[in-house]
C-alpha cells in the first residue's frame, strides 16, 4: 500500500514488491521498491506555494580543436536552444571547455538570471566561440561547481557536451573532480560524434546522478539539449535520499536503481544513525523509479517473521539532520515450510534481475569484441538478445540487432556482424543500462 507525503509539497509514494516467504534457514530477502513523485507544479517543502523551485544551470560546451566548425556550430545552436528553454529567473552560466575551463557568459565568477535580455546576450557570446585546444573535463566540472555554488538555489544542474577523450589531464584528476562534485549538483553528459570514450561519459553521468547518451549526428544536438533542459526545469526537489533501516543482525547486501536505468548505489551509502543508511537519488520531478534491495537477515525458525527493512525518503540537511518526505515502505521476511511459497520468485524481482544481467551482458560482450575475443563476445551478446526478448525490452533488442545477426532470439543464438559502424556499437554500449519497466 502506498504511503503519501503531506500535500504541502510534491507527493511521494513508496510501494514494495516482494516474495516475503523464506525456506528454513533462508537468509536473503529481495524486494523491488517503487518510488513515485506526483503533483507537478506544486512547490517543494520549504518553498513558497505556487512558485517554481529556484534553480541554477551550468552549460559546459566542448570547444576543443576536434570539434571543428560543423560540430561546434551545432553545439552553439544546441546551447542556444537550451537557453530558450530556461525558465525565467533561473540562474545560469555558459562554460567553454578545452584543456582549461573558461567562463563564456556572464563571466566574473557569477551567474546570470534568465530573461529575454540575458538569453540574447548569452547567444551573442556563443557565436564568438571557436574550436581550439585540448580536453580536460575535470576542470570544466570544477568551474561549474564553483559557479553553481554561488547561487542560493534549490536545484543545481549541469549539462556537459564533449566530442573527444579526456586526454589533457590525468585520469585521477577527473576522478577527483567527480568525487568533489558528487552531491553538489547533478549533471547530464552527452557525447557527440564517435571519437569520445563511452566509459568516461557514462562515468560522469553516473557519479553526478544524471543521464548519459550519444548524439551521433551533430544535427540532432538541438533537440536533445532542449529535451534535457525541459527535464531539468521540471525538477522540483533536490538531494532526495532513500534511507534504509535494518534491524539488529540484518544488513543491506546491495541496493541499486533498476528503472529507468541500472545504477549501482550500494557503495554510495552514507551512515544515518543506528542501523540506517542513506542512498542518494538526485533531483526529482514528476516521475517514478524502481530500486532493487537485497537484505541479509539472521536465520530463524519456521513460522517466525520479522521486519527485514524499512525504506523512507529524506532530504539530508547541512546540519546533519534530515527532512522526511513522509512516505515509507516495509520489507518483510516470513519463514515457512511451504515449498511453493518459499521458492516463488516475485515477478518484479525476476524482471529487474534479468534487466541488470542484460546490461552487464552487453557491456561484457562489447568489451570482449574490442579485445578480439569473438567467441566470448558472441556468447555474451547472444545472452543479451535472449534476455531482451524475455523482458520485452524492444529498444535494446533493436540496438543489439545492429551489432549481431539474430538466428534464434529465444535461445540467444547469434552471429557477430562482420561490419558494425562505430556509432551503432557506441549507441548500444551507452544505452545498455536503460531498462524497460515491469508490467505490474
Amino acid at each position: 500500500m502506498a504511503n503519501f507525503a503531506k500535500p504541502a509539497g510534491p507527493r511521494f509514494s513508496v510501494d514494495v514488491y516482494q516474495n516475503e516467504y523464506l525456506p528454513e534457514d533462508g537468509r536473503e530477502v529481495h524486494a523491488v521498491v517503487t518510488v513515485t513523485a506526483t503533483g507537478g507544479g506544486t512547490a517543494p517543502q520549504g518553498t513558497s506555494a505556487g512558485r517554481s523551485p529556484s534553480a541554477a544551470v551550468a552549460l559546459m560546451v566542448d570547444c576543443s580543436g576536434s570539434m571543428g566548425s560543423t560540430k561546434l556550430r551545432n553545439a552553439r545552436d544546441a546551447t542556444a536552444a537550451a537557453l530558450d528553454t530556461l525558465r525565467d529567473g533561473t540562474h545560469f552560466a555558459v562554460i567553454e571547455g578545452t584543456h582549461v575551463a573558461r567562463e563564456v557568459y556572464p563571466g566574473g565568477g557569477r551567474l546570470a538570471v534568465a530573461d529575454a535580455t540575458t538569453r540574447e546576450q548569452a547567444k551573442r557570446a556563443l557565436r564568438r566561440l571557436t574550436a581550439g585546444g585540448g580536453t580536460a573535463i575535470g576542470s570544466w566540472l570544477r568551474l561549474a561547481d564553483r559557479l553553481l555554488a554561488s547561487a542560493d538555489v534549490e536545484i543545481r544542474h549541469g549539462i556537459l557536451l564533449t566530442d573527444g577523450r579526456n586526454e589533457h589531464e590525468p585520469p585521477h584528476l577527473l576522478r577527483a573532480a567527480l568525487e568533489a562534485c558528487a552531491g553538489r549538483f547533478t549533471c547530464d553528459a552527452r557525447g557527440v560524434g564517435t571519437d569520445w570514450e563511452v566509459k568516461e561519459v557514462t562515468a560522469i553521468a553516473s557519479a553526478l546522478l544524471g543521464t548519459a547518451d550519444i548524439v551521433a549526428d551533430p544535427a540532432q544536438l538541438a533537440a536533445d539539449f532542449t529535451a534535457m533542459m525541459e527535464t531539468a526545469m521540471g525538477k522540483e526537489v533536490a538531494d532526495v535520499a532513500l534511507r534504509v533501516w535494518t534491524p539488529v543482525g540484518a544488513t543491506v547486501s546491495y541496493f541499486k536503481q533498476v528503472a529507468p536505468s541500472v545504477e549501482e548505489l550500494t557503495d554510495r551509502r552514507t551512515e544515518a544513525g543506528p542501523r540506517a543508511g542513506d542512498y542518494p537519488t538526485g533531483s526529482w520531478g514528476d516521475e517514478s523509479r524502481d530500486y532493487h534491495l537485497c537484505v541479509t537477515v539472521p536465520a530463524a525458525g519456521l513460522g517466525h517473521e520479522m521486519l527485514a527493512a524499512r525504506v523512507s525518503l529524506v532530504v539530508p540537511q547541512p546540519d546533519g539532520t534530515a527532512q522526511t518526505l513522509g512516505a515509507q515502505g516495509l520489507v518483510r521476511a516470513v519463514w515457512t515450510d511451504d515449498l511453493a511459497a518459499s521458492t516463488a520468485i516475485n515477478p518484479q524481482v525476476a524482471h529487474y534481475t534479468g534487466q541488470a544481467e542484460l546490461a552487464q551482458a552487453i557491456q561484457q560482450g562489447i568489451d570482449l569484441r574490442k579485445a578480439g575475443d569473438m567467441d566470448g563476445a558472441t556468447a555474451k551478446l547472444g545472452r543479451a538478445v535472449q534476455l531482451a526478448r524475455v523482458s520485452g525490452n524492444a529498444d535494446t533488442a533493436k540496438l543489439l540487432a545492429k551489432v549481431v545477426d539474430v538466428v534464434d532470439a529465444s535461445t540467444g543464438t547469434v552471429r557477430l556482424k562482420a561490419k558494425v559502424t562505430e556509432a551503432d556499437e557506441m549507441t548500444l554500449e551507452t544505452r545498455s543500462t536503460k531498462t524497460v519497466r515491469v508490467k505490474k
